[in-house]
């Protein structure tokens, strides 16, 4: 059984300005996260990570994730999924094409609740700035994150979440302003479908 107390009490405290220090790195801290933990949740750790990478996100990752016997896992990637499908009706919308074309839907009733978390979706990607949006939606995603591990202190809920928030954290430590236009662009390639022969441009 993995001794969760020990390894949440051994992490670093992390804000979202938070920076490395010393041998510290994404990786460092999940590998020794990882080290303590038995291997049930490990492999749990693992489906979170897998979530990273946008190589692997496809529906029968979803479909998989949102069937997990993990809630966290579940719910994380319900999230996910949703916020993904944000950005996708919002590249519809500049593109001139359907709203719902290559949105994910798993859950149609779901779907249609409409919640404070897409209002709030909306308005950030509606910003100008590419950057701002992408850092809006990272704090919609920390917020959401802090809710999921409200009164989880010593759990893997506690844990998963705290990996969650580094990669975040992670990422915003290597972005620059030229690489997050860049990341923008390629949101065109990264939704379900593949935009062939569309190029975005910055307005």
């Amino acid at each position: 059984m993995t001794n969760y107390e020990y390894i949440i009490a051994s992490l670093p405290f992390i804000s979202p300005e938070y920076t490395y220090s010393g041998d510290e790195s994404f990786a460092s801290i999940t590998g020794e996260i990882r080290s303590l933990m038995d291997e049930r949740d490990s492999a749990l750790l693992d489906t979170l990570l897998d979530g990273f990478d946008e190589n692997k996100l496809d529906r029968g990752f979803y479909e998989a994730a949102l069937k997990s016997r993990e809630p966290f896992i579940r719910e994380y990637f319900r999230f996910d999924m949703q916020m993904r499908n944000a950005k996708v009706r919002f590249l519809n919308s500049e593109l001139g094409r359907p709203a719902d074309m290559d949105v994910m839907v798993l859950d149609p009733d779901k779907e249609e609740e409409e919640t404070e978390e897409e209002a709030s979706m909306a308005f950030v990607l509606a910003q100008k700035d590419i950057l701002t949006r992408e850092k809006g939606l990272d704090d919609i995603m920390w917020m959401k994150l802090d809710n999921m591990s409200l009164f989880h202190y010593f759990d893997l809920t506690a844990i998963l979440s705290y990996v969650a928030k580094l990669h975040i954290v992670d990422r915003w430590l290597r972005l620059d302003d030229a690489t997050g236009r860049e990341m923008f662009k390629k949101l065109v390639n990264e939704v379900r479908g593949t935009f062939k022969g569309v190029e975005y441009k910055d307005q």
